[in-house]
């Protein structure tokens, strides 16, 4: 298949399309790439017709993800909206052996199929594969978009905690928009002590939004495959759903699936004796993350609301080994398993994992792990969630409401040993005074 190439020259005047995956981060995403001087567009809708159209372009053994991107580009391209002699597509590829990899084969195949096969792909990726002389990642650009990771990662801890208890319906989401239009701004052009100063505001601002706590409610992680987990429309709004149930949902950070990726090198090396360059590498890009993210645990350590922190993906990696190796790289891999644990050691024992039907590896590292997990931590409460374009919403909506339903009697059972408890205290210690 013929590989169309985008040029140096390309870049002057080509639009870019750029795939939804994740709301929060991609609109900044936006941002910090047209800021290094791309000119890109965030493809922020998708429909039913969406899925149609990358059935029709994609074997439908493919996994939903890579159904819905595809879908979403040919249909793009087919709106009449973008000049076709001059617009380029790009999607991200990790080098391993999973979606992640292989939709730049899929999008090819399907701009062929559809009449589009002039129409250049660009990969972005960090492991060397398919250069394309017109789009580089540069420092600045790499930097831009870690802030951008770290700025989605808050906005969403700072979104989901505060909609859920906000006294003041509608306060939280208009806070969330204005900051969202400020990292915008900050991301395009902002020093290190402007970007530091930014993470305590963020916080600041998010504390004076009261909440009532007076009923407390269940606390439900979502995990799974990456694109399914943050992508409403790819989840049937699981979230929005959680939410209407009378849960507190907590997202995971789009940061600690960057770690885990840098963690690859790293564990070839340790168990391959390969890579050793790649490795060092890969450990310094850690702790570099690391630093970005330091004023952020200060920030919400310092809160007086319970936000959970960034992950430590050593402690992650080091809690997972009880469950299963960390060989386990394909897809989310032993990650996904490890976001189950971090939940659950911090009081989310509630979770939804979400992925593909057709996504084999997360049906190891998610569904195949709940039986040992539930073994180690009893309280877990775990329900895996199937998506594909012919999956029944019914049975997703039953699957969910089944969970909050236990979520709930648990946390009532737990409240009620706990005022036992109390009133076991009170009564030795009235016992005592008498």
């Amino acid at each position: 298949m013929h590989k169309k190439i985008f040029t140096k020259e390309m870049r002057k005047d080509y639009t870019i399309l750029i795939p939804q995956m994740a709301p929060i981060h991609f609109e900044l995403l936006e941002t910090a790439v047209r800021s290094s001087g791309y000119h890109v567009e965030l493809l922020r809708e998708c429909t039913q017709k969406t899925v149609e159209t990358g059935l029709k372009y994609v074997n439908n053994d493919a996994c939903y993800p890579s159904i819905l991107v595809t879908g979403q580009m040919i249909e793009a391209l087919q709106s009449g909206k973008y000049d076709l002699n001059k617009t380029a597509l790009i999607m991200s590829q990790t080098g391993g052996g999973c979606r992640a990899t292989n939709y730049i084969g899929f999008i090819r195949k399907a701009l062929k199929d559809a009449g589009f096969e002039h129409i250049p792909v660009i990969s972005f990726n960090i492991v060397g594969m398919e250069k394309m002389p017109g789009f580089k990642l540069t420092v600045p650009l790499a930097e831009r978009l870690l802030k951008m990771v770290v700025y989605g990662d808050l906005l969403q801890k700072m979104l989901t905690k505060n909609r859920a208890y906000e006294k003041n319906k509608g306060e939280t989401q208009k806070l969330f928009d204005t900051w969202l239009e400020k990292c915008k701004k900050l991301l395009a052009k902002s020093t290190t002590k402007e970007f530091k100063q930014s993470i305590y505001d963020i916080v600041n601002d998010f504390e004076k939004i009261e909440l009532d706590t007076s009923i407390e409610k269940p606390r439900v992680g979502i995990v799974g495959e990456v694109l399914i987990k943050y992508h409403p429309f790819g989840n049937n709004y699981v979230a929005e759903m959680l939410e209407r149930e009378g849960a507190e949902v907590i997202l995971p950070d789009f940061m600690g699936f960057v770690k885990f990726m840098c963690t690859h090198k790293i564990t070839f090396n340790n168990l391959l004796n390969t890579n050793k360059t790649s490795a060092k590498i890969m450990k310094v890009a850690i702790k570099l993350i690391d630093i970005l993210e330091k004023d952020v645990k200060i920030a919400l350590a310092n809160s007086k609301k319970d936000y959970l922190q960034p992950c430590d993906i050593w402690h992650l990696e080091e809690k997972v080994k009880d469950v299963l190796s960390i060989g386990n790289q394909t897809g989310e891999g032993w990650f996904l398993t490890a976001e189950m644990i971090e939940y659950i050691e911090n009081n989310i024992p509630n979770i939804v994992c979400v992925q593909p039907f057709a996504c084999l590896p997360n049906h190891v590292v998610g569904k195949g792990v709940i039986k040992t997990i539930r073994e180690k931590f009893p309280e877990a409460n775990i329900s895996a969630v199937d998506y594909d374009p012919g999956a029944s919403e019914s049975n997703q909506a039953n699957r969910i409401k089944l969970l909050m339903t236990v979520a709930k009697d648990n946390l009532q059972a737990k409240q009620n040993r706990k005022k036992a408890l109390e009133n076991e205290n009170q009564t030795d210690k009235e016992k005592t005074t008498l």
